[in-house]
């Protein structure tokens, strides 16, 4: 799945440029070798900063410090904690403290007493003995918490997902680019061949032509790949928080790891115990089922244990001086009971709505369930055709450089056109980006595979890591 630059000096040259060299002219074997030199320039230009590659699990942890999608799921999901401890002093003793202070005038003033200065101080404390809908309140809470972390984890599941896209996308582009410029080379030489041998009068000028049309339309593809090519890396660079990021190549030969367990339905059934979406959907129903038992709370009492202390004064005031009209000093203690015995049809109906609610939520759990199965199983068969595919471009490759091989000697012995050589060109070229491409889908693939049975985790990052060039 790797099909890297190294991969393209290995196996593309020897066959697209080289051609069946143990038959060649030593002249030109001499043209070759300088081709491949040539080319080994344009791949190295392609690569700025390659000899300090970054590994695709240096750039996950690099994009788990920036990625601002994931950041504000990890926030929400440490919030989610604060929101259960607050539903947890429901079951507290909680208290207040309240004073006042105010003045009151008589008009016309009284013989006696002109006005009234009054001051009040109250200690209130409550503690709830009985209450079923707080109880159902803390529970459902702690739903919340549950429902957090399987968000936070399809996030953190979501970025492995797009640092390995783009981490495989700048490589598919860096071997797009390699192949467009090992075509453009192969089509100069067999251009520059086209050129001489019009002019011994070996050639029609229709070759020459033919040829000058492949090199502009190779031009016109390398200007292409390269524009592609810095489209993906600034789509990574955004994505890790760095510049100038060049992704580690694939090791050479490429070995794709295989899938376990070989059998759709156990990724079905793990996916449908530990999906995301699933434990979101699940919890959901949950929390509705416990909204209907906080419905059906409001039917019942409530009882606290309750307590007071007031004090309060009032101090009347004469012409000539001030006197204490009143100070007193009071102090509570008892059970409180709040029963509710008639809503005016309230709870009943709250109660039927949240019963309906909760067969929303069991529908929407049923349908999560079935698209997350359907989803695994499309991300299995998915796996298992990219490797067949990957299979069948392998041999594919071999068979065009033969072919590749054939057409050039058959081309030199006057069998074959030079439209022939550059369509052989063209076939083994795109047969070569095409496997590039195959490679990393299957990898991709498998990831997407895993987060499709929600199994997908850091550790799957290190499991394709260990596939890199050290």
């Amino acid at each position: 799945m790797r099909f890297s630059f190294a991969r393209s000096f290995c196996s593309a040259l020897p066959g697209a440029l080289l051609g069946a060299l143990p038959s060649a002219p030593p002249r030109s074997f001499a043209r070759a070798l300088l081709a491949r030199s040539t080319l080994t320039a344009f791949m190295l230009a392609a690569l700025p900063g390659w000899s300090s590659a970054q590994s695709l699990q240096s750039l996950y942890e690099a994009a788990r410090a920036f990625d601002a999608t994931y950041l504000a799921a990890k926030a929400s999901a440490a919030s989610a904690e604060f929101r259960v401890a607050q539903s947890d002093a429901l079951l507290r003793p909680t208290a207040n403290a309240t004073a006042a202070a105010g003045t009151a005038q008589t008009d016309p003033p009284n013989i006696s007493i002109k006005g009234t200065n009054s001051l009040s101080a109250a200690l209130n404390a409550r503690y709830p003995l009985f209450n079923r809908a707080n109880r159902v309140t803390i529970e459902q809470a702690r739903k919340g918490l549950i429902t957090a972390q399987a968000d936070l984890d399809a996030a953190e599941q979501d970025l492995i997902l797009r640092v390995a896209q783009a981490y495989f996308d700048v490589l598919a582009a860096q071997d797009a680019l390699a192949t467009t410029r090992a075509n453009k080379s192969a089509i100069t030489e067999q251009l520059a061949s086209a050129k001489r041998n019009f002019e011994v009068g070996t050639a029609t000028i229709t070759d020459t032509r033919e040829a000058q049309a492949r090199f502009d339309l190779a031009t016109a593809q390398e200007i292409a790949s390269e524009n592609d090519l810095r489209t993906k890396r600034i789509a990574l660079d955004t994505l890790v928080g760095q510049t100038g990021v060049v992704p580690k190549l694939l090791v050479v030969p490429v070995v794709l790891p295989a899938v376990v367990p070989a059998n759709a339905e156990e990724w079905v059934t793990e996916a449908d115990q530990r999906h995301p979406a699933v434990r979101r959907s699940r919890v959901a129903m949950e929390v509705a089922q416990l909204e209907t038992a906080k419905a059906r709370a409001a039917e019942m009492p409530t009882v606290d244990a309750v307590a007071s202390v007031s004090s309060s004064e009032a101090r009347g005031t004469l012409p000539s001086l001030n006197r204490s009209t009143g100070n007193t000093l009071n102090a509570n203690i008892g059970v409180q009971m709040n029963w509710p015995l008639y809503t005016g049809g309230a709870t009943q109906n709250r109660i039927k709505e949240t019963l309906v609610l909760e067969d929303k939520a069991r529908f929407e759990l049923e349908a999560a369930r079935r698209g997350i199965g359907q989803g695994t199983r499309v991300a299995f068969f998915g796996v298992l055709s990219g490797q067949a595919q990957v299979k069948a471009l392998e041999a594919a490759e071999s068979s065009a450089k033969l072919a590749l091989e054939a057409t050039q000697l058959g081309y030199r012995v006057g069998v074959r056109v030079n439209l022939d050589v550059l369509n052989a060109q063209r076939d083994l070229f795109t047969t070569q980006r095409d496997l590039a491409r195959a490679r990393y889908d299957v990898l991709l693939g498998g990831l997407r595979l895993r987060q499709a049975a929600g199994q997908l985790s850091p550790s799957d990052v290190e499991a394709v890591n260990r596939l890199l060039v050290r």
